[in-house]
């Protein structure tokens, strides 16, 4: 018999458990890869002035449709 648990949506986010666990393997990895990556952080500061000009630039792209 192949019966499948469902989850309370009050309790959890998932609809079973099988998909409760893929999605804590997948963040577990996520998690593993950027604790181990050795490429250089960025201050709160660059990453602010990086977003801070993507918008401008999109916004003189809207404007100049």
């Amino acid at each position: 018999m192949n019966t499948v648990l469902k989850l309370d949506p009050l309790i959890s986010e998932f609809e079973t458990d099988s998909a409760a666990a893929e999605y804590d393997h997948w963040f577990r990895a996520k998690v593993e890869k950027s604790m181990t990556d050795t490429k250089p952080n960025h201050s709160h500061d660059e990453a602010i002035a990086f977003v801070r000009a993507e918008l401008e630039r999109r916004k003189a792209a809207r404007a100049g449709r």
